[in-house]
C-alpha cells in the first residue's frame, strides 16, 4: 500500500487548512484511515480518525472542534481540515491505513509539513 498525503504548507495563527491523503494499492480494503502528526522534539501523536464502516470518527482532545477529519464515498482519500491554526500545530502530518481492523494502522506516508507561524 502507499500513502501520499499532500495540501500541507506555510501559514499565518488563526488560519485554516486542509491537507489530503491518498492510498493506492492492489486488492485495497480499508476500514479505516487516520492521521497522525510528529512535531520537532516531540512523539508521534495520533491526531484523528474516520472508519469505513459507518464514518465514525475519532480526535485527539486538543484538536476536537478544530479539526474535521473526512473521507470521499468512494475510493481511499481522506482530509483533515485544520481551523484556528496555533504555532503549537506545526509539524509533519502523516496518515495510516488499517486493513485489517482494529486500528491496526500501516505507517507509510512520506508526510506533509504544515507549519503555522505566530
Amino acid at each position: 500500500v502507499q500513502l501520499e498525503e499532500s495540501g500541507g504548507g506555510l501559514v499565518q495563527a488563526g488560519a485554516s487548512l486542509i491537507i489530503a491523503c491518498s492510498a493506492s494499492g492492489r486488492s485495497l480494503e480499508t476500514t479505516a484511515m487516520a492521521w497522525f502528526r510528529k512535531a520537532p522534539g516531540k512523539a508521534r501523536e495520533f491526531v484523528a480518525s474516520i472508519r469505513w464502516m459507518d464514518d465514525m470518527t475519532y480526535y485527539t482532545g486538543s484538536v476536537k472542534g478544530l479539526f474535521t477529519i473526512s473521507r470521499v464515498s468512494a475510493g481511499n482519500t481522506i482530509y483533515l481540515h485544520m481551523g484556528s491554526l496555533e504555532p503549537d500545530y506545526t509539524a509533519m502530518y502523516t496518515c495510516s491505513i488499517d486493513l485489517r481492523g482494529g486500528y491496526r494502522w500501516i505507517h507509510s506516508g512520506q508526510g506533509t509539513q504544515v507549519t503555522v507561524s505566530s
